[in-house]
């Protein structure tokens, strides 16, 4: 099936566009993929897009999702949206939550992981917990929804969005999220094909300075891998 048939428009107006991003679909072009990306499929449908941004290679994109986690996504459609969004991100006043299956059951049902998250130094492309001055601070709150006798479903409240965050921080506690390859926990095995990790809440101001929120369920193969699962 081809990927781009599986993304949804949310809400499309002249100033943004919301979308469900599939699992699978890589936002923008990198070193290793040039082709078959979000930015692909937004310029396609919307040519004007082209000129909005900072970056040709990133036109009106203000945030991402990694190729494997899915969910909701802004775009801007204007210049004007795309700052005025950016604006809003650097000042914590973007909305983001997301919904996680992890290894095992944490310590505390609610907690604030507050670890400082850099480049690892000897595995490119990763990133990993670091103390040093190289560590930029990172704060990931959480609350267990459900409960299974291997895994509990968290709640995910994202303070800081540093790359790959919510995954460093989860095998960073000992709770890696199912069906993630780069950073699963030793000893732990999933016949998930995708992470388990779902962008489902967004919300920002519009110009009108009116509250947007968009809420959307998990996808099908989450729900079911859910289903499937033995509640504690």
């Amino acid at each position: 099936m081809d990927i781009f048939s599986l993304i949804e428009i949310i809400k499309e107006t002249a100033d943004f566009v919301v979308i469900n991003k599939p699992s699978g679909l890589i936002v923008h072009p990198n070193a290793h993929r040039q082709d078959s990306t979000l930015v692909d499929w937004l310029l396609d449908k919307f040519p004007n897009l082209k000129n909005v941004g900072e970056d040709k290679l990133r036109p009106g994109i203000v945030h991402r999702l990694d190729q494997d986690v899915s969910g909701l996504m802004v775009i801007a459609r204007t210049n004007k949206m795309f700052f005025y969004l950016k604006k809003q991100w650097q000042d914590k006043k973007v909305k983001k939550r997301y919904k996680a299956l992890i290894f095992g059951q944490p310590v505390k049902d609610q907690d604030k992981i507050n670890l400082p998250i850099g480049r690892s130094s000897t595995e490119p492309g990763k990133f990993k917990i670091k103390h040093d001055q190289s560590g930029k601070p990172s704060i990931t709150v959480y609350q267990v929804i459900e409960k299974f006798k291997k895994y509990s479903l968290v709640d995910i409240d994202l303070k800081t969005g540093r790359t790959h965050q919510i995954r460093v921080h989860f095998k960073g506690i000992g709770h890696s999220i199912v069906g993630d390859k780069l950073y699963k926990s030793k000893g732990v095995r999933s016949n998930l094909d995708r992470i388990f990790l779902h962008a489902y809440y967004l919300g920002f101001f519009d110009f009108n300075h009116k509250w947007q929120e968009f809420k959307i369920d998990l996808p099908v193969l989450l729900k079911k891998r859910l289903e499937s699962l033995d509640i504690l």
